[in-house]
């Protein structure tokens, strides 16, 4: 894959790294190492590593999987913000 011309913009950089630490969330909560969801997905260890630490933005065949194998939703992980709690009546 060819390099880009430019650095992304620090914004975007600041996501892809928001991005992994939630994958790593959400797979410490389903109770996976990294080499299980590497094999659920059919990547290796190390993409997932790459992913969680931000210096590589995962494709979006491989996002839609990673939210499958961890049961939620491509949202959950990609969500500026967290939703806010429902209001009790």
């Amino acid at each position: 894959m060819p390099l880009r011309r430019t650095a992304p913009p620090p914004w975007a950089i600041d996501r892809r790294r928001l991005l992994g630490q939630r994958i790593a969330h959400h797979r410490r909560e389903t109770g996976l190492s990294q080499e299980q969801l590497a094999d659920r997905i059919g990547v290796e260890r190390r993409t997932i590593q790459r992913y969680e630490a931000g210096s590589r933005d995962p494709r979006f065949t491989d996002l839609l999987l990673i939210a499958a194998a961890l049961g939620g939703t491509v949202e959950d992980l990609v969500c500026e913000e967290d939703p806010p709690a429902p209001v009790s009546p």
